[in-house]
């Protein structure tokens, strides 16, 4: 089998180009119903099951594609980034937020992931010598404020909960793998860089997902293998081909702040699909979100 070569130039200029926040926006789109449907899924499922479960089936599937085109294996060094993508997005963040999301409601869960996009670009800056400028951050870290008061205004929580820890190490984890990931796909390519974690992690993932099965046999009704459908194929899987494409066009510290949007499409979706009202304050304060967001992303980025 081939080794694979380095595939993606790393870019240069201190903009980031209109096709890396596009595909960002499309992979924050679909991230947008993981909280939501993860929170139905472990209802009545147990949360090991969901966060462990869902990276066997999409590694399952990463697998399968990985033969199918004939992808070449993993350089040794690759192999490294490869194995902090897995712990970071498929063995890190799932596992902590289900267990999250069987405590606190989706809405508390996005006050504390609000912080996700700033987390980024810290990493961003220490592991891929980025260097944003002080107009970045100020709307950065707005951004991560106003996605608090977002959720907030829109009926969230007011208060802290013992889950919180799991949620701040989710965001910890998420952080790393979504940088590592970034620097990876500019080699290899955004789809074998998720592909390759999932199926690194597979080992890991298998057998706490069979040791969840014997400790509480799977029942669930219909929502809840759809929740679990849509975590285990999209967000585990569809969802970073998209993501890790726009952070390896980059900068990472800019596209990452696509993500301050997140709780803005989550709400559209609870009013669409589940009937939320969305009041004047909520409007004004998803405004403010998406001024801080694009102000982050059009900031200048020196590489």
């Amino acid at each position: 089998m081939r080794t694979i070569e380095s595939s993606v130039a790393s870019p240069t200029s201190d903009r980031v180009p209109a096709r890396g926040v596009l595909w960002g926006l499309i992979g924050v789109i679909t991230f947008s119903l993981t909280l939501p449907f993860t929170h139905v899924a472990v209802r009545t499922l147990d949360p090991v099951f969901v966060g462990a479960g869902r990276g066997v089936v999409a590694g399952a599937l990463a697998a399968l594609l990985l033969v199918i085109t004939r992808s070449p294996r993993l350089t040794r060094r690759h192999v490294g980034s490869a194995l902090v993508v897995a712990g970071g997005v498929v063995v890190g963040f799932p596992l902590l937020t289900s267990l999250a999301m069987r405590e606190v409601p989706a809405s508390h869960g996005a006050v504390v992931i609000g912080i996700l996009p700033a987390a980024t670009a810290v990493v961003a800056v220490l592991r891929g010598r980025e260097s944003p400028s002080a107009t970045f951050w100020v709307a950065s870290w707005a951004g991560a404020a106003s996605v608090i008061g977002f959720v907030l205004i829109g009926g969230g929580p007011t208060g802290l909960a013992g889950a919180d820890v799991l949620l701040l190490l989710a965001v910890v984890a998420a952080a790393i793998g979504y940088a590592e990931g970034g620097l990876l796909a500019r080699q290899i390519g955004a789809w074998r860089t998720i592909c390759w974690a999932l199926v690194l992690a597979l080992p890991i993932m298998v057998p706490m997902t069979i040791g969840s099965v014997v400790a509480h046999p799977v029942s669930a009704d219909l929502s809840g293998w759809v929740a679990f459908g849509y975590v285990s194929l999209f967000s585990m899987f569809l969802g970073f081909f998209a993501w890790y494409r726009g952070l390896a066009i980059g900068p990472i510290s800019s596209v990452s702040q696509i993500q301050l949007a997140q709780g803005v499409f989550t709400l559209i979706w609870a009013a669409a699909f589940f009937g939320d009202a969305l009041t004047i304050a909520t409007v004004t304060g998803a405004a403010c979100v998406v001024l801080c967001a694009f102000l982050a992303v059009t900031a200048r980025v020196q590489r």
